[in-house]
């Protein structure tokens, strides 16, 4: 975790889109294509700053003078003058250390500020007009209730170092197939290191029997697609070739479980029946408790068969139409009143707090424009919120799946540099404004996406140009998806 961060602050951040986006889940849409778009409030502080009180986090941060940035996106000058050159820019929720204040002939009132960027640290002039002191001025009351406090998280575990992952993604039909030596030659022969793998699918099926499956889900144990003994031959020879292992669970889109419990999936209210998404599948409620649950035990189990890591996939709520949809959907929060955010949020603390009692790292995919974008889309994934609480988050940048016009680019799948690069820096703006952030590590596209309009063919040279975005801003690990598994190798020596 970066323990250097200067800057402690809940915010927001606004980019001006010119289109609707077109949201996806940790896939591309020949594969599981996707709509586009506990009772607990834990007492039971987890973070190691627990004892600071508000009062003296705000007295921290004035003694600092750090104020926020309230305008959409504030150039920074070289001097404190407006035809200055811009040598910088920062978001909507930014928090920046003034450490100087000039007022001109006419009154205007000038800061200058200390930042960081990926070539080292800068001073620079920004307007105050354009700033707040207090940072909640610029919350939704439902966003100002999450937990943004420090948060305990381990370093590293001593039985299951780091690594610095540069992983593909693996089906289900890859692991117990011609696949899997296939994947295991790529990896002999290239820089990756780390297999995703299905554990619980998008169907709710698992990849081997599960005790957790027995309890809450057992049509998803009958149609399991391997033996445990069988499972663990092949993980075996995962270990033996140094390969890091991330055991993906579909979170909360669960066909099988809400067959079996249909009181405890989401209703849609025009109908009467279970909601279906775009791809035909149910969701059950995120706010199931018992779902939870079921969620974590598949992961407690997989971590006790050796995955270094459990990744949360589809920890959200359903592509709502920014909410649209919530008037004629019932989410079956029964329990307590949360919003969305809430409820992910605590889902995710909860999960951290029990598995990583089992030495494993804890990740969670959302999508690619959550780094920039004021709130949660809808979905419940708000930066901040989700960083806050888990080891790693893995933003879900695959340029085919931005609208047209997003970050001003005509056709982003066809600037696969430019988007990835302009999604990871506003991402790393975003963990500035958290103590104790998630460590990055995003989805990038290893596939052709014909259905796009004025879309481009992928190979090694735009997996480079992705790969080579992240590195430029200081991110070194990546997961590539491709929905058939066959990756661009010559991307990858």
């Amino acid at each position: 975790m970066n323990k250097n961060k200067k800057i402690l602050v809940a915010a927001v951040i606004a980019l001006t889109l010119g289109s609707t986006m077109m949201l996806s889940g940790c896939q591309a849409p020949n594969s599981k294509a996707e709509e586009t778009t506990t009772k607990e409030v834990y007492e039971e502080n987890q973070n190691a700053g627990s004892e600071k009180t508000a009062s003296e986090k705000n007295k921290k941060e004035e003694q600092k003078n750090v104020v926020y940035i309230s305008a959409s996106k504030l150039n920074v000058r070289q001097e404190a003058t407006k035809e200055s050159p811009i040598i910088d820019s920062f978001m909507k929720g930014s928090g920046v250390e003034v450490v100087e204040e000039q007022k001109t002939e006419k009154g205007d009132v000038w800061y200058k500020i200390s930042f960081e960027t990926v070539e080292g640290q800068k001073n620079g002039w920004i307007k105050s007009d354009y700033t707040v002191k207090d940072r909640t001025e610029l919350l939704s009351e439902s966003l100002r209730i999450l937990d943004f406090s420090p948060q305990q998280k381990a370093d590293e575990y001593k039985n299951n170092p780091r690594v610095k992952v540069k992983g593909v993604y693996m089906t289900e039909h890859s692991f117990i197939g011609k696949g899997f030596e296939r994947l295991l030659k790529l990896a002999k022969e290239t820089e990756i290191n780390a297999f995703v793998i299905d554990v619980k699918d998008d169907d709710g099926i698992m990849l081997f029997p599960t005790d957790a499956a027995a309890k809450y889900s057992p049509e998803a144990n009958d149609r399991a697609r391997i033996s445990i003994e069988k499972f663990q031959e092949r993980m075996q020879i995962l270990k033996d070739n140094g390969i890091y292992t991330i055991a993906r669970i579909v979170t909360f889109k669960d066909p099988t479980y809400t067959k079996q419990h249909p009181d405890r999936a989401i209703l849609d209210k025009r109908t009467g029946k279970t909601f279906v998404s775009r791809d035909k599948l149910r969701w059950a409620s995120p706010h199931d408790r018992e779902l939870w649950s079921y969620d974590i035990e598949v992961g407690k189990e997989a971590a006790r068969l050796g995955f270094n890591e459990i990744q949360f996939d589809y920890v959200r709520f359903p592509a709502s139409n920014g909410n649209k949809l919530d008037k004629v959907l019932d989410y079956r929060n029964v329990i307590e009143d949360h919003s969305k955010p809430q409820t992910i949020q605590h889902f995710l603390q909860q999960a951290y707090r029990e598995l990583s009692k089992e030495e494993v790292y804890i990740s969670a995919d959302i999508f690619g424009l959550v780094g920039s974008v004021a709130d949660d889309m809808g979905l419940g994934q708000y930066w901040e919120a989700v960083s806050n609480v888990t080891d790693y988050v893995s933003p879900m940048m695959y340029p085919s799946h931005y609208a047209n016009g997003t970050y001003n680019l005509s056709v982003p799948d066809a600037y696969p540099y430019e988007t990835v690069y302009q999604g990871i820096k506003d991402s790393i703006s975003r963990n500035k404004n958290i103590e104790t952030p998630a460590r990055i590590r995003p989805w990038i596209q290893d596939f052709t996406a014909s259905w796009v309009k004025g879309y481009i063919k992928y190979g090694p040279k735009q997996v480079k140009d992705q790969i080579r975005a992240l590195e430029e801003n200081g991110v070194e690990e990546y997961l590539l998806w491709n929905a058939a598994n066959k990756y661009s190798q010559d991307a990858l020596k």
